[in-house]
């Protein structure tokens, strides 16, 4: 096999894999926000991105949804790194791909 093949194929499964990432922590988020809404749980956007913050002013606020909360604030931060390295990895493996494919010709 070429290492272009090889290459594609590695590129295809990293593709499909920040799908399947994508659909699964958008459930898992989806769960976490439909149980904070139905208990009007509310707090700022840029919360989630800060534990400390969530830990000192949002969940003593609502401290029967702590759980909740922090399951939000995880998958979201979660997903986003987990996103952030694949989209990183795609783009450095086309890059070599494309090399490999224009010394190829």
């Amino acid at each position: 096999m070429s290492l272009f093949l090889i290459l594609f194929i590695i590129i295809t499964l990293l593709f499909l894999s920040m799908l399947f990432l994508s659909f699964y922590f958008r459930v898992k988020v989806l769960n976490a926000y439909q149980i904070l809404i139905r208990n009007q749980v509310a707090f700022e956007a840029m919360d989630v991105f800060k534990p400390e913050k969530l830990e000192k002013v949002v969940i003593p606020r609502y401290p029967n949804q702590a759980q909740a909360i922090r399951d939000f604030s995880k998958y979201i931060r979660l997903a986003i790194r987990m996103a952030s390295v694949l989209i990183v990895l795609i783009t450095l493996l086309g890059a070599v791909l494309m090399m490999i494919y224009r010394d190829w010709e």
